[in-house]
């Protein structure tokens, strides 16, 4: 299930939450070459306001000139059973709707979804949960089941079977002002996010609304957060008490990335840390990531917020890396000193105007 359909299911939620009129379009059937896959979503709400893609865009167009209700005569979306729709059946068409060659889809229209309904599912796969969810062509009757193992999607002409989640997750060890930067891309990204931070000053100036926050100590979070193939986690505080624990207490969980912020040099000394200390070895961490992001040249926590999350959408949709692009690789190659002031927290030096003044 992409990031992308947990997001059309939650704007799904909230529009029927306020009594507004939607509708929710699956792909359930393709023929030929088709721009988006079996599956897809795309909710429509009846102003017009549409989130998700089940076409390269003149589909989309077609159902809101038909469904929405200032382009049309009648009512918007009103009740109903679910309808089946087909678009590309001739070639005249399937170039009119901007599908490939030969290019034929099946669409479900599903009319003013059940809310209560709609906030359980979307509960269960922000839980971690795979969700099995049938729909009655006929009767327009919906079960949600929690389902064990993936499968694909189902569909013959009576009743769609559909397995959903879980929904990606990202964890966030540290509450500062890049982790705030960070979680917000990962919202508009479609993540479920969690941030934990035991440090009340840190946790009692969060200001992004939409995120899961844990004051436990790093490493108990990491276990009661439960990583599986679809979480991430991120330590961001540059405290080895606090990072340490919860990277290893998450290297050894399904997590498909764990990473800390930090220098060069603090990374390599962590790696060192868990090598004497806790019995790791180069290859248990192999999946520790460090110094995280792309090299970009990143200086405010806004630019490296955009490293590390290109990163971890890299990571997640199975894309290979340069080497070049590591942050290591990156300096090394263009010889870029390391400016331990900007990563390390420094203890100042008060001194006097008149001690400044004098020469040493």
């Amino acid at each position: 299930m992409d990031n992308i359909d947990v997001m059309v299911l939650k704007a799904l939620l909230d529009w029927r939450s306020s009594g507004q009129h939607a509708l929710l379009a699956t792909v359930v059937r393709t023929w030929g070459s088709s721009p988006r896959p079996v599956g897809s979503m795309m909710a429509l709400r009846e102003d017009g306001r549409a989130i998700g893609s089940v076409s390269g865009g003149c589909i989309e167009d077609d159902l809101i000139a038909r469904h929405t209700r200032s382009l049309n005569q009648n009512l918007g979306i009103a009740d109903g059973a679910p309808q089946l729709v087909r678009y590309g059946v001739s070639a005249d068409e399937a170039h009119r709707f901007g599908l490939p060659c030969g290019g034929t889809l099946e669409l479900l229209l599903e009319f003013n979804p059940d809310a209560t309904q709609l906030q359980q599912l979307v509960q269960l796969l922000e839980g971690g949960a795979l969700v099995q969810r049938s729909v009655n062509c006929e009767s327009a009757a919906v079960s949600l089941v929690v389902a064990n193992e993936p499968d694909t999607l189902e569909f013959d002409g009576h009743t769609l079977v559909n397995h959903l989640g879980p929904g990606y997750r990202m964890l966030l060890i540290g509450a500062g002002a890049l982790a705030e930067y960070l979680a917000t891309m990962a919202l508009f990204n479609g993540f479920t996010v969690t941030v934990c931070d035991p440090r009340e000053e840190y946790m009692g100036s969060w200001s992004v609304a939409q995120v899961n926050k844990v004051t436990d100590m790093p490493d108990d979070a990491v276990t009661a957060f439960k990583p599986d193939a679809r979480s991430c986690v991120v330590a961001l505080t540059h405290d080895p008490k606090l990072d340490d624990l919860a990277l290893l207490e998450a290297l050894h969980s399904a997590a498909f990335y764990v990473g800390a912020i930090g220098s060069r040099r603090n990374n390599h000394a962590r790696r060192d840390r868990m090598m004497e200390h806790f019995d790791e070895t180069e290859e248990s961490l192999a999946k520790l990531r460090g110094p995280i992001g792309l090299y970009i040249g990143s200086k405010t926590p806004a630019e490296i917020a955009v490293s590390v999350m290109a990163e971890i959408l890299a990571v997640k949709n199975g894309v290979p890396l340069p080497q070049a692009m590591s942050v290591e690789a990156a300096k090394q190659e263009h010889d870029i000193a390391m400016n331990e002031a900007s990563t390390a927290c420094a203890i100042p030096e008060i001194v006097s105007p008149a001690s400044a003044a004098r020469p040493q």
